[in-house]
C-alpha cells in the first residue's frame, strides 16, 4: 500500500517565482490496485511520482510504503521495492549496452556486484523467454545495442525490466506519451498483462483519456495539486472519456483558456 499523508510542498521558496504545488495532499493506494492518474499540465502528477521515487524532497508530511515511512530513505533504495517506466524512452536503459547487458544489470538491482562480471551469459535463454512474450522478435536480437531499438522497442524492454526483480510497486510517468498510436496501444496491453500476472501496486500518469478509461480499476484526476475526481472499480468503470473531458473542459474555462 502506498500512502501520502498531509504532503507539502513549494518550489522556489523565498524567491520571485514561489509556487506552492502540495498542501496538506493525501493519497492512499490500496495493495493489488491499478491506479490511473490524469489532469492538465502543472496538476502535480509528475511531482507525485517523484515525492514517492525520492526525486524530490517535500517539505512536511509523511510518505509510506506498506506502513513504513521512507521520507528519509534515498531514491536508490527506495526502487528496491519500486520499478518506474519514464516517458523518455531513453532513460532507464543505457543505450550503449546490449539488450543483454541491460537486462543483466536490472536483474542484479539491488543486489552487490563484486568482483564478478556483470553479465551472467547462462540466463541469456531466460531473457529471450522473457523477450519473447513481447512478441517483437526482441529474443533474436540479445547482442543489440538498446540505443539502435525503436522507441516501443525500447519502451518495451524498460518495462520488463523494471519487473525483473521482486517489486511491490510499479511507476508508470506517461511511459506511452513519445510512441505512435499502434505501438502505445502495443505498450498498453503489455503494461496491463505485467500488472495483473505480478499483481503490482501501479500508479500509471498519463495524458491519454481512453487509456485512463480503459486500464486500471482506479482513476483519479487532478488539479493545482488537488484531487478532484476519484472513482474506484465500479464507478470507475462507468466513466466515459466526454465525462472526463467535460470536467477539462470546465477547469480551462475556469482558468480563462
Amino acid at each position: 500500500m502506498i500512502e501520502l499523508k498531509n504532503i507539502a510542498k513549494t518550489y522556489n521558496r523565498g524567491t520571485v517565482s514561489e509556487m506552492t504545488l502540495f498542501e496538506d495532499f493525501n493519497l492512499t493506494v490500496k495493495t493489488g490496485q491499478f491506479v490511473s492518474v490524469v489532469g492538465s499540465n502543472g496538476s502535480g502528477k509528475t511531482s507525485m511520482l517523484n515525492i514517492i521515487c525520492g526525486s524530490i524532497p517535500i517539505d512536511s508530511g509523511e510518505v509510506l510504503l506498506d506502513g513504513v515511512n521512507i521520507n528519509r530513505l534515498p531514491e536508490y533504495r527506495r526502487y528496491k521495492n519500486v520499478g518506474r517506466v519514464y516517458q523518455n524512452t531513453a532513460l532507464g536503459s543505457c543505450p550503449d549496452m546490449t539488450i543483454l547487458e541491460n537486462m543483466s544489470l536490472a536483474e542484479n538491482k539491488g543486489k552487490p556486484f563484486g568482483l564478478t562480471f556483470g553479465v551472467n551469459r547462462k540466463k541469456a535463454n531466460y531473457y529471450k523467454e522473457l523477450l519473447a512474450g513481447l512478441g517483437l522478435g526482441l529474443e533474436d536480437k540479445l547482442n543489440a545495442k538498446m540505443g539502435l531499438l525503436s522507441g516501443g522497442q525500447r519502451q518495451a524492454v524498460s518495462l520488463i525490466m523494471a519487473t525483473m526483480t521482486p517489486i511491490d510497486f510499479l511507476i508508470l510517468d506517461e511511459h506511452t506519451a513519445a510512441l505512435d498510436p499502434h505501438t502505445a496501444d502495443v505498450i498498453m496491453e503489455l503494461t496491463d498483462k505485467v500488472v495483473r500476472e505480478k499483481n503490482l501496486t501501479s500508479i500509471m500518469v498519463t495524458h491519454n483519456l481512453r487509456y485512463a478509461v480503459e486500464y486500471g480499476d482506479r482513476i483519479i484526476m487532478m488539479d493545482k495539486g488537488k484531487t478532484i475526481l476519484d472513482r474506484a472499480d465500479g464507478e470507475k468503470r462507468t466513466t466515459s472519456v466526454n465525462s472526463l473531458l467535460d470536467i477539462f473542459n470546465k477547469i480551462s474555462i475556469e482558468c480563462g483558456n
